[in-house]
């Protein structure tokens, strides 16, 4: 679940937003992480699961509307993130080997050339070697992962050795291009352990930031931090891939959910008592400089994205082959059902690969951060909906093994959602619910019929059977009375005339046809069956 977020953008977070803050916004999203996860976990553990992760779980629970509709928005919600973490791959690359302006100091390495076209130009290049890797199939992918794991956890316990062994120094800041007063100092201060420094950091202290000009908030700081958060469907996504995703994906994510709070936590509280607030807030790779040895952290950077980005583009394939096995969108989606021998959906990762390349042309991880938290959220939202509803309509077939969830923990983790996903920005979250629900309505008049069952008709009959047995025959009165009439009739299409005058007497009571069929019971067993779907067209 690390992410760009870990190495490039923590010092961001607590530089503008403050440690109290910082902390405040690690618990909403978590809070509003773990109870998706409640849901994911009692979702995948109730029956086999498919390709296609949170689409899948929507899909089968609330019916193809709803599930094509959120399918496209989580597939889209990849298809950025996976931008997102390039960008930040490239802003690293540029950082560690780009040329610096004429007459600053440089190295040997540091040769690369600056520039939005440049930057685009490495981007792409580094989506290439993703897209490769994704080609070869999700078994690669999960050793690549696995060993980027293990070098991730290594360079973070050096990360948190440098602030205990790393001796107080000026580090050098990048070139600013906000515009701001900071741009007047060229150095930072690692401070080491001290009482002041963290005191200084305590409070919030939005300003500009250096790299696109924007002055910052809680909300704009917020959505960056969540997409270090989002790596909770990673395992759901490869449901498809798993061997026993209902053993899997609650054990897996439920750990990498505690494991990265904790961390976050911790460097949110080391980075507070050693670094002072303009060092936080002008240079994003510091953890570089300040490290026992730098190539540690560029490394952790590196592997990290990368790990991030190709999770991202595998899994916006994985969404994207789901939804065109499933014949939602016809034709427009036919070609993604191809696969390899191997069952790769290769074309779907071509498709996802081109979407990514893009988004990269948005040149700033920042200025994306927005978009892809909203995306997730609004998928997190509909997960819960969909847990909410299959708990609220008591299904019998609705018995997943794992327990720890209720309806509370859905509607918590709903509202906590729709709230942020408004707060970030309120024009973003109301164009994507509008396009939401067009979706919706598009997939209503023009999907195929499905087997996959209503969600809705078993909510009502949850409904009408409760407030059945809520009748009570000793509380009748005459002033409330309401015909209930029993129509029986032996071809209703010879007695329209009768069943319409016996519809206009029972004025809003109970009105129904009845059909008596003579024949032995070893006969009458499945008969009643074969003349219900006329009537009910007749209806």
């Amino acid at each position: 679940m690390f992410s760009v977020v870990l190495f490039l953008r923590l010092g961001f977070v607590v530089g503008q937003a403050g440690l109290y803050q910082s902390l405040a916004m690690f618990l909403v999203a978590y809070f509003i992480i773990g109870m998706t996860v409640l849901s994911v976990c009692a979702i995948s553990t109730n029956g086999a699961l498919d390709a296609g992760g949170a689409y899948y779980m929507i899909s089968r629970a609330l019916g193809p509307e709803f599930g094509g509709s959120i399918g496209i928005m989580f597939f889209l919600a990849n298809v950025c993130g996976s931008a997102l973490y390039i960008l930040g791959l490239v802003e690293a690359v540029v950082d560690d080997f780009g040329a610096p302006a004429e007459g600053g100091p440089h190295t040997a390495l540091q040769v690369l050339p600056r520039g939005y076209l440049f930057e685009v130009l490495y981007g792409t290049i580094l989506l290439l070697l993703c897209l490769l890797v994704c080609l070869v199939g999700a078994g690669i992918y999960a050793k690549a992962t696995f060993l980027i794991f293990l070098v991730v956890m290594g360079v973070l316990g050096t990360v948190c050795l440098s602030f205990f062994i790393v001796k107080p120094l000026a580090v050098p800041l990048p070139p600013g291009g906000g515009g701001d007063n900071f741009t007047e100092r060229t150095n930072a201060s690692f401070t080491g352990f001290r009482l002041s420094t963290f005191l200084a950091n305590l409070p919030a202290a939005y300003s500009v930031d250096y790299t696109t000009g924007n002055l910052m908030s809680f909300s704009t700081v917020f959505a960056v931090m969540f997409n270090g958060c989002t790596g909770i469907m990673a395992g759901s996504n490869m449901s498809g891939d798993l061997k026993q995703p209902s053993y899997s994906i609650p054990r897996g994510t439920i750990t990498a959910v505690i494991f990265t709070y904790l961390v976050y936590n911790l460097l949110a509280v080391l980075l507070s008592w050693t670094c002072d607030r303009l060092l936080l807030q002008r240079d994003y790779s510091f953890l570089r400089d300040i490290n026992i040895w730098p190539p540690f952290v560029i490394i952790g950077v590196y592997c990290s994205t990368l790990s991030a980005a190709m999770s991202n583009l595998i899994g916006a394939s994985r969404i994207l082959y789901a939804l065109a096995k499933d014949d939602l969108f016809g034709k427009v989606l036919k070609l993604a059902k191809r696969t390899s021998r191997g069952g790769n959906p290769w074309v779907a990762v071509v498709f996802s690969w081109i979407l990514v390349q893009m988004v990269l042309f948005s040149g700033k991880l920042n200025t994306i951060a927005a978009v892809v938290t909203i995306f997730f959220l609004l998928v997190y939202a509909t997960v819960d909906l969909a847990c909410l509803a299959l708990e609220w309509a008591s299904a019998p077939n609705f018995r997943p093994t794992f327990q720890y969830f209720t309806w509370h923990t859905c509607v918590l983790g709903i509202a906590g959602c729709v709230v942020m996903v408004f707060l970030i920005s309120p024009i973003y979250a109301s164009a994507s619910v509008v396009f939401m629900v067009l979706l919706l309505v598009a997939l209503h008049y023009s999907s195929p019929s499905s087997s996959w069952g209503y969600i809705s008709q078993a909510l009502i009959f949850h409904q009408v059977r409760k407030y059945l047995l809520m009748l009570d025959i000793r509380k009748e009165h005459v002033k409330f009375w309401r015909p209930q009439v029993l129509l029986m009739v032996r071809n209703p299409r010879t007695s329209l005339q009768l069943i319409s005058f016996i519809n206009d007497l029972k004025k809003s009571g109970l009105y129904v046809l009845g059909h008596v069929e003579l024949d032995s019971l070893g006969v009458l067993w499945d008969c009643v069956a074969h003349p219900r779907p006329p009537r009910l067209a007749l209806l």
